[in-house]
């Protein structure tokens, strides 16, 4: 009994400090580079032109055992933070989900052409299939996105 529990503590010290010591293997070089057009890119790998970001490592998240109060009070917006009064936010809010219910609008329909195009398909395959179907599942899971968004509308 004794045994085993020193091997379990072993263990657990080993598994430990496996994970401590694995943090610094998970920092990347950073490169950046600016094309001819202006376009700013990142990578993790060399390429031409681009120079390398001497990005300091980020510190592991620290485990606060701070109460929920205290925690909300970190969120609040800074005394500085411009504020908005009720009607402007209120009108902010209903464009918004104009904006949104017209996007769902708009791809409803393109997922109803993309369900006829498929349909047609199906009727005579030609090897686009599995490219309608695709379109299918990207118009259904923007949907989906799109009703998810509006329903976490206030």
């Amino acid at each position: 009994m004794i045994l085993a529990d020193f091997r379990f503590i072993k263990l657990s010290c080993l598994f430990v400090l496996l994970c401590i010591g694995s943090t610094g293997l998970a920092q990347a070089e950073i490169y950046k580079s600016i094309d001819s057009e202006g376009h700013v890119t990142y990578s993790s790998t060399p390429s031409r032109g681009a120079k390398k970001l001497g990005l300091e490592p980020l510190a592991p998240p620290s485990r606060s055992s701070r109460a929920p109060s205290s925690r909300a009070r970190d969120n609040a917006s800074p005394s500085d933070f411009p504020r908005v009064d009720s009607s402007t936010q209120r009108n902010r809010d209903r464009t918004r989900r104009k904006i949104l219910a017209d996007e769902l609008a708009a791809e409803e329909k393109l997922l109803a052409e993309a369900r006829l195009s498929l349909k047609q398909g199906e009727a005579k395959p030609d090897g686009k299939m599995h490219a309608l179907q695709e379109e299918v599942t990207l118009h259904e899971k923007n949907v989906s996105a799109l009703k998810t968004e509006l329903s976490n509308l206030k």
